[in-house]
């Protein structure tokens, strides 16, 4: 499992400096290129519609083809579309060069989570798949001292190509990586699926008692829908609503908008372009340190705890930092509070429903359609955030910066009561329990906040 957790940690930092490094990048491109803001959105944005397509495609690949071979399709465009990008000669070029590498990075958000959740014991998965969140922190960080230390040195092609090394060590690490399990057993029979936990668990015990839990839900799915159509049956749509509610507004809460747009924001309110590279490079070590600690307790704390816990600092940090933009605060002390409230947003947005967003969508699906599930939240996820970048700019330039901090408070206020009310506690639980919660209809929160490992009521 130490190898998968690194697998899973250099994807991650793929996809955190993919989409982190245009952060500093953007403000070279528009000089290179002579950008307006509908030029720097659709440069921003490029690669998060290739993501939603991404996403989609290797929902096929992984159910076809397995994981494991989907993640060394994903690494392979991850090379080919950061060369392609570092190689542009025109704006026109590197927006289609940034759309091609959305497909890896969509990709990347759909298998890893998933077959790190499929390799993973239960009473860690959480810790497993979260390393892929700490790891998108990690890259955004990288990405950020890049763009600030580097603006002078590099070009913006050189800050892009650079992501071809680590994609290469991925795409090599997987030809010794294990199989998932859970696709073994449903594609190539349950003795494949033994042979590889016999790999991955400490003993035989552990082992007799994961396969008798898998062969339960393979057998109880014969005879069921499958795939796209299976998504459609009543009792798997309580775990659909959820996990796409909580995708949703994992990118819809503002965070996305802060990596990409914090240094344009602060430099058209009147920060010197040094000192908004920096405070996005804050922005960046919070988010790293964040996930890195929700990374270790969601297992103890809980998922759908931690996001309860942490949204209301999300709301008042924004409104907070509306207030600052609105009474045009640029200096001295109100400028201080600027970059105060722009850092506790992104503690409170990171540690908490960053970090729960995309272990859902790799733990709640049932097997026999989690691929197209997990495309489907991908999706989503990549839907909200290429919804966002894009309207961004036209939103302040519509109702100000400060009435655009105000607007994500409110959509911060709505992902709480979502979760409040539609979206139950699986720490603890393994994948078979959450489907046999499903199938029981126990899948649901309660007062108590009982987890849904519990016996039926």
């Amino acid at each position: 499992m130490g190898l998968a957790a690194c697998i899973a940690a250099i994807c991650g930092g793929l996809y955190g400096y993919d989409t982190g490094i245009i952060s500093g990048a953007l403000l070279l491109i528009t000089q290179d290129f002579h950008l307006g803001h509908a030029g720097q959105e659709l440069v921003a944005s490029a690669i998060l519609a290739g993501a939603v397509v991404g996403a989609f495609a290797t929902g096929w690949l992984s159910e076809r083809f397995g994981r494991r071979f989907t993640v060394k399709v994903v690494t392979a465009v991850f090379m080919a579309g950061a060369a392609c990008c570092a190689l542009s000669p025109g704006v026109e070029t590197l927006i289609a060069s940034r759309l091609f590498l959305g497909l890896a990075v969509g990709g990347s958000t759909q298998v890893v989570p998933m077959y790190i959740s499929e390799l993973a014991p239960a009473e860690k998965r959480g810790n497993y798949v979260t390393l892929f969140n700490v790891a998108i922190g990690v890259g955004i960080v990288l990405a950020n001292i890049i763009g600030y230390l580097m603006r002078g040195v590099w070009s913006w092609r050189t800050m892009v190509a650079v992501a071809i090394v680590p994609a290469a060590v991925v795409f090599v690490s997987m030809f010794f990586m294990p199989g998932s399990p859970r696709w073994a057993a449903e594609n190539l029979g349950l003795e494949r699926a033994a042979s590889i936990l016999h790999r991955i668990r400490p003993n035989k015990r552990a082992v007799k008692r994961e396969l008798r839990q898998i062969e339960k839900v393979t057998s109880s799915t014969q005879g069921h829908e499958r795939g796209w159509r299976g998504l459609g049956q009543p009792w798997v749509r309580p775990a659909l609503v959820a996990a796409l509610g909580v995708a949703f507004f994992t990118q819809c809460g503002g965070l996305e908008m802060m990596i990409y747009y914090a240094p344009t924001f602060l430099s058209n309110v009147g920060f010197g372009k040094s000192s908004a590279l920096l405070a996005s490079l804050g922005l960046a070590i919070v988010y790293a340190v964040m996930t890195t600690l929700g990374c270790i307790f969601v297992d103890r704390i809980g998922r759908r705890r931690l996001i309860l816990v942490m949204a209301p600092g999300s709301v008042l940090s924004l409104i907070g930092l509306g207030v600052m933009f609105a009474i045009g605060a640029k200096a001295g002390i109100g400028g201080w509070l600027v970059i105060a409230f722009l850092l506790l947003f992104m503690l409170f947005n990171a540690g908490g429903i960053q970090v729960v967003g995309w272990l859902l969508g790799a733990e709640l699906f049932p097997l026999p359609m989690r691929g197209q599930a997990t495309s489907l939240h991908a999706a989503t996820l990549w839907g909200s955030d290429l919804l966002v970048t894009g309207t961004a700019l036209s939103l302040v330039q519509g109702i100000t910066l400060g009435g655009t901090m105000w607007f994500y408070a409110g959509v911060n206020v709505l992902s709480f009561l979502f979760v409040w009310f539609l979206v139950p506690e699986t720490a603890g639980a393994s994948l078979e329990d959450i489907e046999d919660a499903l199938r029981e209809g126990r899948f649901r929160p309660s007062p108590g906040d009982v987890r849904i490992a519990g016996e039926p009521e």
